[in-house]
């Protein structure tokens, strides 16, 4: 098993546990995810561009980040697992099309747009 079917799965056990499917629509559990990663934007909104480098591998800013990234982590495991995406096959897939639409010699040093 790997760690992302054993996270999700641990999820969909946690979330059985206390009743709580009842709540984890689509919808719902899209909405929950776009409060986390706000939550994740806001530790690092301010924070100037000469600073970053150093405080997100500092404390409490580390601590905070990995707490806010494994809160966006489980929520969108719970949304793939409700939606039936198997999100690691998903993620490869996804990779292996951006691999060939993005060959390094011509993308080298040029942001990714999106068309």
């Amino acid at each position: 098993m790997s760690d992302i079917e054993d996270l999700t799965s641990r999820m969909r056990h946690f979330t059985e546990a206390r009743d709580w499917a009842r709540f984890h629509d689509p919808k719902s559990l899209t909405l929950a995810l776009v409060g986390e990663v706000g939550e994740l934007a806001e530790l690092l909104q301010w924070l100037p561009h000469e600073e970053q480098v150093d405080a997100v591998r500092s404390q409490p800013m580390h601590g905070r980040l990995a707490e806010e990234l494994s809160d966006v982590l489980l929520y969108l495991l719970r949304l793939a697992d409700v939606v039936g995406v198997d999100l690691a096959e998903a993620a490869a897939s996804k990779l292996r099309a951006n691999e060939e639409r993005f060959p390094p010699d011509d993308h080298r040093s040029v942001a990714p747009t999106k068309t």
